[in-house]
């Protein structure tokens, strides 16, 4: 067994606090709006190498100051229920308060909460958490030469569980020795939605970021995508999930010149016409099928991301 030494060096770190559970609430008018946020902070830096290799704390950060930062910037900030231009408030608060930060990575995730409908009105004050669908957004911002910073951001839908009970086929597959599955003319489509987007935002000054990114719609192209997620998944005649994954896609990217990319995951949740005759005959297959079992797992999964051509518009 040799003795020599390996040379090795660190090739990249990332550190900060995970999982910061904060909740805003929102009591400008009687009114009452909530945030319910999930929230990662992630520091970059040459300063923070010798943490690593030299056990000196002197340039860290500690993750639990981060934590009490959450909170500190969410009780002043006027966009908390913008998740993108809250995210992009804390990473510039650590870039400006740290010289020695050279990347700030902050992600979010917004948890639902509806408003409750009581006597057939909207409650002023209570809510239901309707579904495990979240709203997300993640967003890296690098400090650059001349006090810029570079902004990578994207956001996304996570977990919109979606059904339609006809309007989808599966047909002309390939067919071989290991084909079992039936084509079909007509079927259940189901699926759990994730849909991310990446903006396409050039460097800003530092004194500029904010009034910069505050000058994109996220909210509503956060509901403009969601929109057309829905829209398209119930109207279109779908011969196959990918073709209308790329629908939806492609109809985003042509509504908003901001996003350069959108990617959807989309597994196939299965419904599975149950076999009756063996009880006196009941016919319940084919086009006799109204009771079905679900089946989670094995389950397909299609996958995409759909990208603008160069030098095309959007409509916004």
């Amino acid at each position: 067994m040799s003795n020599a030494s390996v040379n090795v060096y660190l090739d990249k770190q990332e550190y900060g606090k995970d999982r910061v559970r904060l909740l805003k609430v929102h009591r400008d008018s009687k009114v009452h709006r909530v945030d319910d946020l999930t929230i990662r902070v992630l520091l970059s830096g040459a300063s923070f190498t010798t943490s690593y290799t030299e056990a000196s704390n002197k340039a860290v950060v500690a993750t639990d100051s981060m934590k009490n930062t959450c909170y500190v910037l969410a009780k002043s900030s006027k966009v908390v229920d913008t998740l993108e231009l809250f995210a992009a408030e804390l990473a510039n608060h650590f870039l400006n308060t740290y010289a020695w930060v050279e990347g700030a990575h902050v992600s979010i995730i917004r948890h639902r909460w509806a408003r409750m409908i009581i006597d057939g009105k909207p409650h002023t004050h209570s809510f239901w958490r309707d579904g495990d669908e979240t709203r997300q957004t993640d967003i890296f911002v690098k400090r650059g030469s001349n006090g810029r910073r570079s902004i990578e951001l994207k956001s996304a839908i996570a977990g919109l569980l979606v059904l339609k009970t006809t309007g989808s086929s599966f047909e002309d597959f390939v067919r071989d020795e290991y084909t079992t599955l039936p084509e079909a003319k007509d079927r259940i489509l189901s699926t759990c939605v994730d849909a991310n987007w990446e903006f396409n935002i050039p460097s800003v000054s530092t004194e500029n970021l904010a009034s910069s990114l505050a000058q994109i719609p996220f909210n509503n192209i956060y509901d403009s995508v969601r929109d057309v997620t829905c829209k398209t998944f119930a109207e279109d005649e779908s011969a196959s999930v990918q073709a209308t994954l790329y629908k939806m896609a492609a109809q985003s990217i042509q509504n908003w010149k901001w996003l350069d990319r959108v990617s959807y995951a989309l597994p196939n949740r299965h419904f599975f016409a149950v076999d009756l005759n063996y009880f006196r005959g009941t016919k319940n297959l084919a086009e006799h099928a109204d009771v079905y079992q679900p089946l989670a797992d094995p389950s397909g999964l299609i996958t995409a991301t759909i990208a603008r051509a160069p030098n095309t518009s959007a409509r916004l």
